[in-house]
């Protein structure tokens, strides 16, 4: 080997001395990771669709996903709103979660932003403008934005110009809006379809919220999922399905992770693989949940997710 200059071990030593500080301060990620860390990389949140046929107010969701032990919630428009009908204020809301150690993670969002009518998407971004307001208000991080309304003949360069319009639109918010696949709509059904809308975007925040039972029903199927970045992940939904044709299953028919026959264990793999660690939202429809007791049912899904994901990557 060839004499090393002082000037190439000066070099060489600070780039050490940074890497390792680097390292010491950096999260750990992949097979690097601890393995309890790995049992905790995601927080779960608790998608208030899971006990939406309770009908119980915003803050009796709140203080149930707290004694469940989740990290967050994942409300519906009409609950916040309801909330504020009710003389409710949002900053008081935002305390209240704070105090419960719970962040909102997401919302879920109907604001037809993709329609080829050009009146009936300046609505839906005025609407989309009030929304994130509220959720800026209680701490919300991202939102989902589904393919809602009239989309069957929408080309999928426009839906990403008028995607990009959204994010343009979200700028004065620190809330994300994710295209969110739908599996029964008759566009943005599958994964790639709603990956390809997120990329030709061409913004920054643009990103995609997929979810379990989705990909069954639109055909994507989870083996996709490892293909991600993280970066393009705003948020995923978790569930378990029966083994029921995709043509003929419903929201209804969404079971707790480990009561259907989801590749959940692979899928937890593949998710950890693309570096994502941000929140998972539980989010059932199931009305047999909505006959048994509420606190029991939000208990469930997270123990059941836990234990899974504990499997999976030790």
């Amino acid at each position: 080997m060839r004499d090393l200059s002082r000037r190439e071990i000066l070099k060489t030593a600070a780039l050490a001395a940074g890497a390792a500080a680097a390292g010491a301060s950096a999260p750990s990620t992949g097979a690097a990771a601890e393995p309890e860390s790995r049992t905790g990389a995601w927080p779960i949140s608790l998608n208030t669709s899971t006990l939406r046929g309770h009908k119980l107010p915003i803050r009796k969701t709140i203080e149930i996903a707290e004694k469940a032990g989740y990290a967050g919630i994942e409300p519906w428009p009409n609950e916040i709103d309801a909330f504020i009908s009710s003389g409710g204020k949002l900053a008081d809301l935002k305390k209240e979660l704070s105090d419960k150690g719970l962040k909102v993670t997401g919302a879920i969002a109907f604001f037809r932003w993709m329609v080829d009518d050009k009146a009936q998407r300046a609505k839906a971004l005025e609407e989309a403008r009030v929304f994130m307001d509220k959720l800026a208000q209680i701490g919300g991080t991202h939102m989902a934005a589904p393919p809602t309304g009239k989309v069957g003949d929408v080309k999928l360069l426009d839906a990403a110009e008028r995607y990009r319009d959204l994010l343009v639109a979200s700028e004065d918010f620190p809330v994300i809006p994710a295209v969110e696949v739908w599996g029964f709509q008759n566009n943005l059904y599958r994964l790639g379809q709603s990956v390809l809308v997120a990329l030709e975007a061409q913004h920054p925040r643009a990103c995609v919220l997929p979810d379990v039972y989705h990909l069954y029903k639109g055909g994507s199927g989870l083996s996709g999922v490892k293909h991600l970045g993280a970066s393009l992940i705003g948020g995923f939904h978790l569930n378990d399905y029966p083994d029921i044709p995709r043509e003929d299953i419903k929201d209804r028919d969404r079971v707790h992770p480990g009561l259907g026959v989801a590749p959940l264990d692979q899928f937890f793999k593949d998710l950890w693989s693309t570096g994502y660690r941000g929140a998972l939202s539980i989010e059932l429809f199931n009305p047999e949940y909505w006959k048994q007791d509420p606190l029991k049912v939000a208990k469930t899904s997270l123990e059941r997710t836990k234990a899974i994901v504990k499997k999976a990557l030790g």
